[in-house]
């Protein structure tokens, strides 16, 4: 005798209940409610005003500012650079504490932590290279492998070859993808770690068999692959 299928209560929504109990809820927390949305307008007008008044003015003299701050920089002045000439043309550190929320001011930091590198104050440029951020590609692959420059100068070799990876991949080109590579199998090999040396060794020859490094990178791969044994 065939089971008798047993049958699925159906779920009644009474759709006029569930409208009172909104109407009610509603009517009972208006104030709260309005006081919320009021809040949200409130922030959103704020930040519309903030990005499209109060911000593009002061970018544009930030921008100018920052103009003879880079031209000390191409130049080498780097002390100028920095600190500006104590008249009416700011430096790189002014530029930051003056414009703070700028592009200039996020710039900034990069040319300050390459110039403290270039100084050998390598803990300084650590600390502002790491306040830059950019969508720039090319120039945060630079920034990574100039802080595992100074990782390298502090002989914290570890962090040096992290940030050197980090560098390579963030932008993979035939130009500084190569360069980021060598000198962490350079620090490996420092930390006599020749197996994973002869790796990227191995990598600079597969994939950028043309740039500089690669065509000359028989030799390393050779001398850690010696070195392993």
């Amino acid at each position: 005798m065939a089971k008798k299928k047993e049958e699925n209560p159906e779920v009644i929504v009474d759709v006029q209940q569930v409208y009172n109990k909104t109407e009610n809820f509603v009517e009972q927390n208006k104030m709260t409610l309005s006081v919320a949305l009021g809040g949200i307008v409130i922030v959103i007008a704020a930040f519309a005003f903030y990005f499209k008044v109060y911000l593009p003015p002061i970018e544009s003299e930030a921008q100018e500012n920052m103009f003879w701050a880079e031209q000390q920089f191409e130049k080498d002045s780097l002390n100028l650079a920095i600190t500006g000439d104590g008249l009416n043309n700011k430096g790189f550190t002014e530029i930051i504490e003056d414009y703070s929320g700028t592009n200039a001011a996020n710039l900034s930091h990069y040319y300050l932590g390459i110039s403290y590198r270039n100084l050998g104050r390598f803990e300084d440029a650590i600390d502002e290279l790491n306040e830059f951020s950019s969508d720039d590609v090319m120039l945060s692959a630079i920034a990574l492998g100039a802080i595992g420059d100074c990782y390298s100068e502090l002989n914290d070799i570890d962090n040096a070859i992290t940030y050197y990876k980090k560098a390579a991949e963030k932008n993979k080109n035939n130009v500084t993808s190569p360069v980021y590579l060598f000198k962490a199998g350079v620090a490996l090999e420092a930390n006599k770690e020749f197996e994973k040396a002869a790796e990227l060794y191995v990598e600079i020859k597969k994939e950028y068999a043309s740039s500089n490094e690669g065509r000359n990178i028989d030799k390393y791969i050779a001398r850690a692959e010696a070195m392993k044994n």
